[in-house]
């Protein structure tokens, strides 16, 4: 009889975790490609599956795609890998009334765009035509976070065959999908696609997904399907091991059958025993036809957020007059006190925020959001916190925005930041567990009141993004697609990176004009010429003119005129950008402050001649 004939009238156990039992027995490689080296170790954890109760027995082929392999340099080794792991699941299965499921796992975590829908496609065919070759049962869909993701490899699946499809989501947060879908529409439209089993499996443990499907109708047409993990996983002397208890599985058994569960396994943590506890418990009970689901609101509410700002978001701001912000590097050593006259010093000169860079390029400092905060208390400047994907993983991101926004620090400059080999630790990790663009739309969800993860924040954020602008490339033309995907992402507006030439400040205006977002353009005074042939030929993103280079040559041997002919020649670019921008942004070199100080009071006022300039064009044509 096939298995589905049998889930009409009856509750099936499948087997637990393939991959936690070989990690436990010393093994942390690729565990699909011990279907080929240790195909014995693979028989015998299907064996144990099957003498403990198990009616359904998954094939070794969780990661057997592409995608996954090519990290392990396995990628030319799909076909043989999985129909290896098949009639290995054979094997076991022989002389025993178990069924075989080819298993094919999700590839989109937390960061979905990384992968797209083209490559998954590709990868998703390849490995289940191999799986259906070998005759499996059934073609089990699991740990799939990214909705788009199942459905459009289900979709597939359906299309290729008739055998039965079980497809099962995972879930950051009890109740609902990591794009915020109700689980109950969830596992319907997966129904709708053509399902014949639609559940949950892994991340969670027993209590969170019985909670979870007491949002879950009983399907019309499909049955349900669950396999929790063995509760969360401990890390001791180096290792990952569950300490969930089989007996706790043989509790919780009657409260899955309870949520109407046709299809009973385990996933990360169980084992055999765990298996066995279900298959005991629930021997002979037949499944529940009826159930009552009483919803709660699934439209998750986020309250307004009690935070008011009193300052006009800079992207407003600079869209209706001239803006002028400066960057103060956050100091190198624990002594502040030049930094603080510098800040006082650049209000006074009436700077519209201060900026403060991230540990840039890649060497240690004080933390920009101490810095910010003291900055905005003590001084009474607005800060503009830069924040690099370089030294935080998603945990870190999120903990320290939720950290700005209790601090009232609402502007961020999102940035990749520099790799970390380029600093003062060049062994030292970078993460970079997301791009700029992931953060930007991170931030933006932060802006929702939702996680990254898609869990509620109780309040909505209320950040000005601000996203880096290149435009000494290349292809400035790439550039400014760049510049537009951050835009679809969520930035508000854009800061460059230094520019020396008046002709790039002409390209960059014609080719941005078609944006609605603002601006600033990112001017930096030469201190001298061994400065700038540094910035041109060593610092990544910046280049500068051979006649300004020729300029600074010039005055090679006198430090004080070679900041003046490096100011002058800020103040000719500045007078070149305020024409065409409304947005100056300027960068404190070495913190020698008096620098900006005076350039922040001369883009002031070229500006406001500037203005009043325009004001008596427009009169006269009047």
């Amino acid at each position: 009889m096939k298995f589905l004939d049998r889930l009409k009238n009856e509750i099936l156990i499948a087997d637990g975790a393939i991959g936690t039992l070989l990690y436990s027995f010393g093994t942390d490689t690729c565990f699909e490609e011990l279907n080929l080296s240790h195909p014995d170790e693979i028989v015998k954890i299907h064996t144990a599956y099957i003498e403990a109760g198990a009616d359904i027995i998954q094939t070794n082929t969780y990661a057997a795609n592409y995608l996954k392999l090519q990290r392990y340099g396995l990628e030319d080794h799909v076909k043989e890998i999985n129909s290896s792991a098949a009639r290995l699941a054979r094997q076991a299965a022989a002389g025993h009334n178990a069924y075989i499921l080819g298993t094919i796992g999700g590839n989109r975590g937390i960061r979905p765009n990384t992968i797209s829908l083209e490559e998954i496609k590709r990868s998703f065919r390849e490995q289940l035509y191999c799986l259906l070759l070998e005759g499996v049962d059934g073609i089990l869909l699991e740990t799939y976070y990214d909705l788009q993701e199942i459905e459009t490899v289900l979709a597939i699946a359906r299309k290729e065959t008739d055998i039965p499809l079980i497809a099962q989501v995972s879930l950051q947060e009890s109740g609902f999908m990591q794009d915020q879908t109700p689980v109950n529409e969830a596992l319907k439209r997966l129904e709708g696609i053509g399902a014949d089993v639609v559940g949950l499996n892994c991340r969670l443990g027993p209590h969170h997904m019985i909670t979870s499907l007491e949002q879950v109708e009983l399907p019309k047409k499909a049955f349900l399907s669950a396999y929790p993990n063995a509760g969360l996983p401990a890390y001791t002397d180096g290792k990952f091991h569950f300490e969930s208890s089989a007996d706790y599985f043989r509790q919780s058994a009657r409260r899955f059958r309870d949520q109407g569960i046709r299809l009973l396994g385990g996933c990360c943590g169980t084992t055999p025993e765990h298996i066995r506890a279900f298959a005991t418990e629930l021997n002979d009970l037949d499944p529940v036809t009826e159930k009552k689901v009483t919803f709660k609101n699934t439209n998750i509410e986020v309250k307004s957020s009690p935070v008011i700002r009193k300052e006009r978001p800079l992207q407003e701001m600079v869209k209706e007059r001239p803006s002028v912000i400066v960057e103060l590097d956050p100091p190198r050593k624990l002594d502040t006190t030049r930094f603080f006259e510098g800040a006082k010093a650049l209000k006074e000169a009436g700077i519209d925020a201060l900026t403060l860079a991230d540990n840039s390029l890649a060497s240690p400092r004080i933390s920009n959001s101490a810095l910010g905060h003291l900055v905005k208390e003590q001084v009474g400047l607005r800060p503009l916190v830069h924040l690099t994907c370089r030294d935080r993983n998603v945990i870190g991101l999120q903990s320290h925005l939720m950290g700005l926004h209790t601090l009232g620090l609402h502007d961020v400059l999102a940035i990749t930041g520099d790799p970390a080999r380029v600093g003062d630790f060049p062994g030292a990790s970078s993460v970079f567990d997301v791009s700029s663009f992931e953060l930007i739309e991170m931030i933006k969800q932060f802006n929702e009141g939702l996680a990254f993860s898609g869990k509620d924040l109780g309040q909505k954020g209320v950040f000005s993004i601000a996203a880096a602008f290149n435009p000494n490339v290349r292809s400035l033309e790439k550039a400014v697609v760049r510049m537009e995907k951050k835009i679809k992402c969520g930035a508000d507006y854009f800061i460059t990176q230094p520019v020396y030439s008046e002709k790039l400040l002409l390209d960059v205006y014609e080719q941005t004009k078609h944006l609605d977002t603002p601006v600033y353009i990112g001017l930096m005074p030469l201190t001298g010429s061994k400065n700038a042939e540094f910035l041109h030929n060593e610092v990544p993103g910046i280049k500068i003119s051979q006649n300004i280079l020729d300029k600074m040559a010039e005055f090679k041997h006198d430090p004080v005129q070679s900041k003046r002919e490096g100011i002058a020649i800020t103040k000719s670019l500045i007078e070149a950008a305020a024409e065409l921008f409304n947005g100056i942004y300027l960068i404190t070199p070495f913190m020698n402050y008096e620098m900006t100080v005076e350039l922040a009071a001369y883009a002031r006022e070229y500006s406001d001649r500037l203005s009043r300039r325009k004001q008596n064009a427009e009169s006269f044509t009047n």
